[in-house]
């Protein structure tokens, strides 16, 4: 049996379990017997994957909490000079 939320414009919102048969009845509120209106909310996620509830969690946390990378002082590369590359191209009667 679903539980569906309501809300009254008196008294607030609160749940109520109903059978998928009563779900397009009227319902009305347990303190102040006024009809109240269904609020419809996203579907509870029962079980998330671990990699995706971390993804969500860091990608979440970034929007206020910025990491700060920081490049670690090693040593310095050593500079080669550019590779030449001849590219054949089978035709030589053509010219670039």
């Amino acid at each position: 049996m679903p539980r569906y939320e309501f809300c009254c414009e008196q008294c607030g919102s609160f749940e109520c379990w109903r059978s998928l048969i009563d779900a397009a009845t009227p319902m009305y509120c347990p303190v102040c017997q006024q009809e109240a209106r269904r609020v419809y909310t996203a579907p509870g996620l029962v079980r998330t994957p671990p990699a995706l509830a971390r993804a969500r969690y860091r990608a979440e946390k970034s929007a206020f909490e910025p990491e700060v990378v920081r490049k670690e002082a090693g040593k310095p590369r050593e500079l080669t000079a550019p590779s030449i590359i001849q590219r054949s191209h089978g035709r030589p009667w053509m010219l670039e």
